[in-house]
């Protein structure tokens, strides 16, 4: 099978999980990796399984991705998994948390499940983790989103620290079940 891994990534975390993404990928089955600004929509068509990356901006996809999928034709051959990187906690049992992430990351998921819907593609899988935060992200964090210096604080140690080896390990993991599902 021909898998492609093609991202957009900023501060380089969406590009840490490209590559553990396409490590995975590799062991079995054809895949390249490149990054978007790499990529013509028509290089889609030579591929059958495509994971595609991208930062969380604005609680969707980066805008390059956007405008990037919005070229992509109908009825596509291909099948789509997804994944992002983002600067906030994953949801939780924590009814705050989930709304935090919803707030600032939740639309990523569903914009990757709406080509389904809108361009007849197959979308196999999400995957989302943490990730260290831009300079300017991180000012926003801390003048509009965190109230407290502590909680700034704390909450930086955590994202600071991701995407982390857990998170490769389940970016691979990701992967192994996207090609199990279709191979």
């Amino acid at each position: 099978m021909k898998v492609l891994v093609a991202y957009y990534s900023e501060t380089g975390n969406t590009e840490k999980i490209a590559k553990a993404i396409h490590e995975e990928a590799s062991k079995d089955h054809n895949s390249s990796i490149k990054k978007l600004k790499e990529l013509e929509v028509s290089d889609l068509d030579n591929y059958d399984l495509i994971f595609l990356g991208s930062a969380t901006h604005s609680s969707d996809l980066a805008k390059p991705v956007l405008n990037f999928i919005k070229e992509i034709p109908e009825k596509s051959n291909f099948k789509l998994a997804g994944f992002v990187t983002h600067a906030v906690y994953l949801p939780s049992e924590n009814e705050e948390i989930t709304a935090s992430h919803n707030k600032w990351a939740g639309r990523t998921s569903q914009t990757f499940k709406s080509l389904q819907d809108e361009k007849g593609i197959d979308f196999i899988e999400f995957y989302s983790c943490m990730g260290a935060p831009s300079p300017p992200i991180e000012e926003f964090i801390q003048t509009s989103v965190i109230p407290t210096e502590e909680q700034y604080n704390q909450y930086m140690e955590i994202v600071r620290k991701h995407p982390n080896e857990e998170d490769i390990k389940n970016a691979q993991e990701f992967a192994k079940r996207v090609l199990n599902k279709i191979a």
